[in-house]
């Protein structure tokens, strides 16, 4: 249930509601508003009757509910969802560009594909160590000498990491390295690690499932947020259906849609949607122009010679090219791609 305070209540009545809360054996959500808080009372089991919130001081309504994503509602957080990720912000109104190779495959390649996007306009590095190969013989990545080579990318370049993880048993290994959490399709519905990262306060980007919907989407989110970590990124990368010319369909409705359901940031993945580079662009151009807060693109210096998703990979030069494209684009919607603040450090 929703708990909205008065406008002139005061934090020790704020503090009863909470306490009352936790006396129903419910959950406090807490969200300040620009006029009014509101405390999102959550359980697991049960929802008690509005009437112990309704007469305590300071609270001026209190409502149900009406969508299973709780934490994730607008109900609960009508406003954008704003939150900071080492440089820049994700949710307002700058647009961020995250880009970098599907796998980190060697030190030079890392950071000849670093310093390259950090030139065009990125703002962070992606780089896989962790693989989920369809096929157990391909290649599986680099593991902690991955995540060392993107390190160093990071301290030239100033751009914070962002790297999948693919089981909670990488989770500690992963902390001392990793800026972004990416949890991929294939484990959208693993709950056992969405829990783990639920208790860690550092940015988690979700990736919508191969065949799942946007409701299943926004529950995974779920899982995150009740663990008490507001800082997750929905990702659109495409969905799978009876279409064969593209590796997947990308889902343009689900950007707008969404928006309006939740306010958690919602970013693009054109590489994965689309599976061949040359409808990166034209797919990262409409994802913007629907009101994504963001892309995420592969790059890699020579795709032809890529350990994994080359077809789908821009070169460094498309990708420039690209995000003057897309900066066009969120100028005419009245954004812009976020500001670069952290300079390039020599050694490269």
């Amino acid at each position: 249930m929703l708990i909205i305070m008065k406008p002139n209540s005061t934090p020790q009545q704020i503090e009863a509601v909470v306490n009352t809360v936790k006396a129903h054996k419910l959950t406090p959500h807490i969200t300040h508003g620009v006029e009014t808080t509101i405390i999102a009372a959550v359980g697991e089991f049960h929802t008690p009757s509005t009437d112990p919130f309704e007469v305590l001081d300071g609270v001026e309504s209190v409502k149900r509910i009406s969508q299973p994503f709780k934490l994730g509602s607008r109900q609960v957080h009508p406003e954008n969802s704003v939150f900071p990720i080492d440089g820049f912000n994700v949710g307002g109104n700058d647009i961020v560009v995250i880009a970098g190779p599907c796998a980190v495959e060697s030190k030079s390649q890392i950071l000849e594909t670093a310093h390259a996007v950090r030139e065009a306009g990125a703002n962070a590095l992606r780089g896989g160590v962790f693989k989920p190969r369809t096929s157990p013989y391909a290649f599986q990545g680099l593991g902690e000498e991955g995540l060392e080579y993107l390190a160093e990318a990071r301290e030239q370049t100033g751009m914070p990491i962002v790297v999948e993880i693919m089981s909670q048993v990488q989770l500690d290994l992963m902390l001392k390295y990793v800026d972004v959490f990416q949890v991929g399709a294939r484990n959208m519905q693993n709950f056992n690690l969405l829990r783990m990262l639920g208790e860690t306060r550092k940015s988690v980007l979700l990736k919508r499932g191969l065949s799942a919907t946007i409701e299943e989407l926004l529950m995974s989110a779920e899982y995150i947020l009740a663990g008490g970590n507001k800082q997750v990124i929905l990702c659109e990368r495409g969905i799978r259906t009876f279409e064969t010319s593209t590796r997947n369909t990308t889902d343009i409705n689900a950007i707008p849609v969404l928006k309006n359901l939740t306010h958690l940031p919602v970013i693009l993945d054109p590489s994965h949607a689309t599976g061949h580079a040359d409808y990166v662009a034209p797919i990262a151009r409409a994802g913007i122009a629907a009101g994504a807060d963001g892309i995420i693109v592969e790059v890699h210096p020579d795709p032809a010679k890529a350990a994994s998703d080359g077809k789908q990979s821009l070169k460094p030069e498309k990708f420039a090219e690209m995000v003057k494209q897309v900066k066009a684009i969120a100028e005419v919607m009245g954004r812009r791609i976020a500001p670069i603040n952290k300079p390039v450090t020599a050694g490269w």
